[in-house]
């Protein structure tokens, strides 16, 4: 709801993040990096990146190794606003321009396959770490513990689930143990 602009997650992070014992990375409505200040450990920003690259430059200039990028895409046009609007940019354009700029990684969303549980689209990623030096981190379409271990053969930084979780198609500890080296 937040990368829609209505209402704010912030507590709800917060409270996690001193929760967990585990590094906390979050997104969705990100434009400034003052979650950093509160015990989250890598911010990733979305539609400011699109909307204002230059101000998205300067935070990953002003903390690096702590700020990502999340490109959600439809055939390759990156979209932003929780995907309800369309760039006109070309994913590939946007990920050389903050490759440069420092980004700590890539947070790539086909959205055509998010929550769709029909396998992730590994040719596309394998064309996206081919593209950078930065690491890249898939979500969208993981449906079995074999797309992980197909993203992680891949090369992938790390994979987001969701929808497969929530329907308990596997645990956080299976998926953890499936992209294990």
């Amino acid at each position: 709801d937040a990368a829609r602009r209505q209402g704010s997650n912030r507590e709800i992070v917060v409270a996690v993040a001193e929760a967990v014992t585990v590094p906390v990375q979050t997104g969705g409505g990100v434009r400034d990096a003052s979650l950093l200040g509160d015990g989250i450990d890598r911010v990733v920003l979305g539609s400011v990146a699109v909307t204002e690259p230059v101000v998205a430059e300067q935070l990953l200039r002003d903390h690096p190794g702590r700020v990502a990028v999340g490109l959600d895409h439809r055939d390759g046009e990156v979209r932003y606003r929780g995907w309800e609007e369309g760039s006109g940019q070309d994913l590939f354009d946007v990920i050389a321009r903050f490759t440069s700029a420092g980004a700590a990684a890539f947070v790539v969303t086909d959205i055509t396959r998010d929550g769709a549980l029909t396998g992730p689209d590994l040719d596309g990623y394998r064309r996206v770490i081919a593209s950078t030096s930065v690491p890249v981190i898939a979500s969208g379409g993981v449906a079995t513990l074999d797309d992980l271990r197909a993203l992680r053969d891949a090369g992938l930084a790390g994979a987001i689930v969701g929808r497969a979780l929530y329907e308990g198609r596997f645990t956080v500890e299976e998926a953890v143990a499936a992209c294990a080296p």
